[in-house]
C-alpha cells in the first residue's frame, strides 16, 4: 500500500485516530495531510510523496491493538522494529512503536497517550511476538504497565532496583550518594581535598540524599 492509500484505510476503519505523513524525501516538505474522523483521504494517494515515507498514526489508548492490528493487516507492517515510551510529564507517557513493511519500505509510527496515574496497555505480544523485550523495557524504565504481557520481568536493571529511572521525576541521585572512585574528577588538576567543593550532580533535587 501506498501512505496515502494507509491514511486512506486509516480513516475508515479507525476513525478516533489522527494520521500524517512525513516526507523523507530529499528537498521535499513534509507532508501534513491531517486525515481525521472527518477526511476520507480521497486524493492522498497522489500527493508526491513516496513509499518510504513514514506514516504516524496518533489514537487514544482503547485502540492501540486495533491501530497495530491495523499496520500489520492492512498496511503490510510485518516486521516490528522498536517500542519506547516518553515521559511527557502531566500529559502522561506517550508510547511509540515503529513498524515497517519489507515488501513496500513503508515505515509506520503508532503512538498513544497513557495516563500517569494509570499508565497501562494491552500487550502486543499477540500481535507481534518481538513486542516482548520493548514492552518489559518500557515497563522497567517508564513504570508503563502491559496487560496481557507474559511476565514484564527486569530486563536491564539489578536486582533489587527501586524506580523507573527513564521517568523525568527520577533523581539522577548516583554521584551524590556515592563518592566519584579515583582520586580527582575527570580533567581536574592536583589539588587538596580541602580545596575541593561537592557539587550537586545536574538532576538531583536540592538537599538529596536526606540526613
Amino acid at each position: 500500500m501506498t501512505p496515502g492509500e494507509v491514511l486512506a484505510e486509516a480513516a475508515r476503519r479507525l476513525p478516533a485516530a489522527r494520521c500524517v505523513i512525513e516526507s523523507s524525501v530529499a528537498g521535499a516538505a513534509a507532508a501534513d495531510t491531517g486525515v481525521g474522523a472527518a477526511d476520507t483521504g480521497v486524493g492522498v494517494a497522489d500527493a508526491g510523496v513516496g513509499a518510504a515515507d513514514t506514516v504516524t498514526m496518533d489514537v487514544p489508548r482503547q485502540d492501540w491493538l486495533a491501530a497495530l492490528a491495523f499496520a500489520r493487516d492492512v498496511a503490510g507492517c510485518d516486521f516490528f522494529d522498536w517500542l519506547t515510551a516518553v515521559d511527557e510529564q502531566d500529559r502522561g507517557f506517550a508510547i511509540v512503536a515503529h513498524l515497517y513493511c519489507l515488501d513496500s519500505g513503508l515505515h509506520l509510527l503508532a503512538r498513544t497517550l497513557v495516563p500517569r496515574e494509570d499508565p497501562a496497555l494491552p500487550s502486543a505480544t499477540g500481535l507481534f511476538r518481538g513486542a516482548n523485550w520493548a514492552e518489559r523495557e518500557a515497563h522497567e524504565m517508564f513504570g508503563v504497565v502491559f496487560d496481557g504481557h507474559i511476565g514484564l520481568a527486569p530486563l536491564l536493571l539489578p536486582e533489587g532496583f527501586e524506580g523507573h529511572p527513564l521517568r523525568k521525576d527520577f533523581p539522577l541521585a548516583a554521584r551524590a550518594a556515592q563518592e566519584w572512585p579515583g582520586a580527582r574528577e575527570p580533567g581536574e588538576r592536583q589539588a587538596s581535598e580541602r580545596s575541593r567543593r561537592r557539587l550537586v550532580p545536574p538532576g538531583v533535587p536540592e538537599g538529596w540524599p536526606p540526613p
